[in-house]
């Protein structure tokens, strides 16, 4: 009998439990989608539970300051982890999954992305000089604080995996499209930090990002993709070369930014923007079966690399 596809309210997120998970997705949208994610990623969700995940969706509040948001997702999945293992066991599933950090992956769509990026950069020991390195003095000495007040001895997402939709690495005229407002909130130092600039020359100094994986769209002019010829404005070009020693696993399909979103309605999916494809009909659709081909080689990989730990040690 196929598992009931149902979101509960806990703490500030949604979880779908499943009886028998193989592991724990936790997802995070874009700006305003992701505010709503269990209605506007609906049937993507869906098919990830379909397939044996728990699945997590984790809102997030709209600020210009990205490292609160990241760290403040980081919070709820340490609050929720008890919860969630308190659920399934009232609820007579499986909980020994839920104790492993191993068994989570984030996903991410869109501005869902950078979060998920500046995590996993907390993840490595060299975080607080690469912000030195990255950034101006006094912001390095500013966010190096408010960081360290928050994250404590916490390693991040070290051994999670995590898959990445369309990303954009959003800075202030990404969020403010009148630019003079944009660069003059950016010169008063009340724009988005870390903004795009320094939020990749982090991702380059680092060595870390070797359980990720990246799904882009032809037709994106926001995220942009592999056929781009100008890194300064493709984050998914930049993120492609620029990740290759790390084996980014990376697959490109037909589609526009907002492709992940949608709703399912009998053999169609609409995904409630007219400004995008509207509606599909079901048997085009492949994001969701590439989604897992890729979560199943993350897995493997991390198995891997586990491996190769232990017998190191």
């Amino acid at each position: 009998m196929q598992p009931s596809f149902r979101f509960q309210p806990l703490l500030f997120s949604w979880v779908a439990l499943h009886p028998k998970p193989k592991g724990v997705i936790q997802f995070i949208g874009g700006a305003f989608f992701g505010s709503f994610p269990t209605l506007f990623y609906r049937y993507f969700l869906s098919q990830l539970f379909e397939a044996g995940y728990t699945i997590v969706a984790l809102p997030f509040r709209f600020t210009f300051r990205h490292w609160s948001v990241a760290l403040s997702l980081l919070d709820e999945q340490q609050r929720l982890q008890p919860e969630i293992i308190a659920l399934a066991a009232r609820s007579g599933y499986e909980t020994d999954i839920y104790q492993h950090p191993e068994n989570y992956t984030w996903i991410g769509h869109s501005l869902g992305c950078k979060y998920i990026a500046l995590l996993e950069l907390l993840s490595g020991d060299q975080w607080q000089a690469n912000l030195q390195a990255c950034t101006s003095p006094r912001q390095a000495q500013v966010q190096r604080q408010q960081i360290n007040n928050r994250l404590g001895s916490r390693s991040a997402i070290r051994n999670q995996r995590s898959l990445l939709l369309a990303p954009d690495i959003s800075d202030t005229k990404s969020a403010i499209p009148i630019k003079p407002l944009a660069k003059l909130l950016d010169r008063l130092g009340l724009g988005v930090l870390p903004d795009r600039q320094q939020t990749l020359c982090l991702i380059d100094r680092s060595r870390l990002f070797n359980l990720t994986g990246l799904i882009s769209f032809d037709h994106d002019t926001i995220a942009g993709s592999i056929n781009d010829q100008d890194e300064a404005t493709s984050d998914v070009l930049w993120l492609v070369k620029h990740l290759e020693c790390q084996h980014l696993i990376q697959t490109e399909l037909v589609g526009k930014h907002l492709e992940p979103i949608g709703v399912r309605i009998s053999q169609w999916i609409v995904d409630l923007n007219p400004l995008d494809k509207f509606i599909k009909p079901l048997w085009l659709r492949d994001l969701e079966p590439v989604t897992l081909d890729i979560l199943k080689t993350l897995e493997e990989r991390s198995r891997a690399l586990s491996g190769r730990v232990k017998v190191k040690a």
